[in-house]
């Protein structure tokens, strides 16, 4: 099969969707597919295909981490779509890059995918000021929905985004998709012992101290600062309980003022961005992932520290329930007093103890690596080619 998968941003940036999309590619290449990426990029001005991504001229974006919107229209890019010969054009975004996706499926007569990655209603304050909010939202559920009714078929990674198309008026099946990880990268036995030892010193943590980390975009929408105000409230420097930021974002410096105010700047240690290849030695030297954030579908960010054992405290998500098992890879928290509970409760584990919750962790994720998603998601191809 020939499949075309248009996406907004690809390597180098990193983020959620950008990791789905390469991992999605290496597992469907790796099952004699055929893969076409198209991505927009702001340093060209032509397009161009190298290594089977093809890369659209954009507009630097400042204010959304220099991100390339490209204009939808181009008859140059049509061409060299069909000359790919896509049986299945895949979108992951609804900008520039997607709607371009939607246009040249409709224009080849080919069937199109459309995949739900983002809850855009805890996005908009990026976009509109606050007096302008409700308008934006009309308008933006308007434009999902009218994306939504042209696909074959919608995927999403959580049940959160079948909840999501409920509201902008979409009523057809969403096929659930659980996001992947590249779990070679991030599995405990292939990361050096050294550097992670490194990273402890470097960073001023004792090996006495439990190390709690969150690991994302540092917006409103990830709620650190509802974890800021919990661990306030419930873990004190006799913890021996050290919280590790990892990521920037529009809110880092409100976030390290937060913890300042709240007195807990000497539990918190906020590290700025770190490259997506320097990653593992950061979660595996940690003790367990905790996340408050209510937006996030399936966070890959979670995943991949699972993969490398960490146990995930997750802020309750009634949506998102079912991707934490209780005591079996992790603990679902509803208050300050029971995230510093379930702390507690896992640093008191013994060493034996807590080697093995770590097994169950890792073994929780075995099965989401990239011919997973792979196979599922080509399950959903086949079906709508089928039709």
């Amino acid at each position: 099969m020939r499949i075309a998968l248009f996406t907004e941003t690809y390597l180098p940036y990193i983020n959620g969707v950008v990791t789905h999309v390469k991992i999605l590619k290496d597992g469907l290449e790796r099952l004699g597919h055929t893969v076409l990426v198209v991505t927009a990029d702001p340093a060209t001005h032509s397009h161009y295909i190298k290594d089977n991504v093809l890369y659209c001229p954009a507009t630097r974006l400042k204010k959304l981490y220099n991100y390339g919107l490209a204009v939808p229209l181009s008859k140059t890019r049509l061409r060299m779509v069909e000359q790919f010969k896509p049986d299945i054009i895949h979108i992951h975004n609804e900008f520039g890059i997607g709607l371009s996706g939607l246009l040249i499926a409709r224009r080849l007569h080919v069937p199109m995918v459309y995949t739900l990655h983002t809850m855009y209603d805890e996005y908009i304050y990026y976009v509109a000021p606050h007096p302008f909010y409700g308008l934006a939202k009309q308008i933006s559920h308007k434009y999902m929905k009218f994306i939504a009714e042209r696909a074959a078929a919608l995927t999403g990674p959580s049940k959160k985004c079948e909840q999501y198309f409920e509201q902008v008026g979409i009523y057809k099946k969403v096929h659930v998709i659980p996001n992947a990880v590249e779990l070679t990268a991030f599995m405990p036995e292939n990361i050096d012992e050294e550097k992670k030892l490194a990273f402890r010193k470097d960073y001023g943590i004792a090996p006495n101290q439990m190390l709690a980390c969150f690991v994302g975009r540092l917006g409103r929408e990830k709620s650190v600062d509802v974890l800021l105000d919990y661990w306030a409230k419930t873990i004190t420097p006799a913890d021996q309980i050290h919280l590790l930021v990892i990521g920037d974002g529009p809110c880092r410096v409100e976030l390290e003022q937060q913890a300042k105010d709240l007195g807990i700047s000497q539990m918190v240690t906020f590290t700025g961005a770190v490259l997506h290849d320097k990653l593992p030695p950061y979660l595996a030297s940690c003790d367990v992932y905790v996340t408050a954030s209510l937006s996030d579908t399936n966070s890959i960010s979670m995943l991949e520290g699972m993969a490398t054992g960490l146990p995930v405290l997750q802020r309750l998500d009634h949506l998102n329930e079912d991707q934490v098992r209780e005591g079996e890879n992790g603990f679902v928290f509803n208050s300050p007093e029971e995230l510093g509970k379930k702390l507690r409760y896992i640093k008191n584990l013994s060493p034996e103890e807590l080697a093995t919750l770590k097994k169950k962790v890792t073994k929780s994720v075995k099965e989401s690596g990239a011919e997973t998603l792979a196979k599922n998601t080509l399950t959903v191809y086949e079906s709508v080619i089928q039709k």
